[in-house]
């Protein structure tokens, strides 16, 4: 089977494990956790060790900014 998070086009999904770090980026966003685009728990982007309830790091390349930076909220 193909492991698509090896793809060059696929950008880096990055587990934010620090509940310190997410209450930094909400606070930063002004949003609260439900409020975060959602990311099902079976995408094959999603970082194997992601639980329900989680936040996932995305950074894109841009060509703008060089790098654009998202996060999600994990979901079943």
């Amino acid at each position: 089977m193909v492991d698509v998070s090896q793809h060059e086009l696929v950008p880096d999904h990055v587990l934010i494990d620090d509940p310190e770090e997410i209450d930094a980026i909400l606070d930063e966003y002004d949003v609260r956790k439900t409020n975060l685009p959602k990311i099902k728990r079976t995408d094959p982007a999603t970082p194997d060790d992601a639980e329900v309830g989680d936040v996932v790091k995305i950074v894109r390349n841009s060509r703008t900014t060089d790098q654009a930076v998202v996060y999600r909220l994990v979901v079943s």
